[in-house]
């Protein structure tokens, strides 16, 4: 199961939701909902809009984490 990390990785370089919406170009309730839902599905644009905005690789935003027993896959 893929987790995102785009709430710490924004974390680490001190930038806010709303800057980073900017920064990425994307509506501000997409970014709350990816950073507030780790395991939302996202299109691989947004993604890369993400990391770019972030400066960091596609991959410093994905983990790859086991399923949890009580979440349906």
């Amino acid at each position: 199961m893929l987790r995102l990390r785009v709430k710490e990785v924004a974390e680490e370089k001190g930038i806010s939701i709303a800057k980073l919406a900017r920064r990425a170009d994307l509506d501000n309730r997409t970014v709350y909902r990816i950073v507030h839902d780790p395991f939302a599905e996202i299109t691989t644009i947004t993604l890369a809009r993400l990391a770019e905005a972030l400066e960091v690789s596609v991959k410093d935003l994905i983990e790859d984490v086991p399923p949890s027993p009580n979440k349906q896959i």
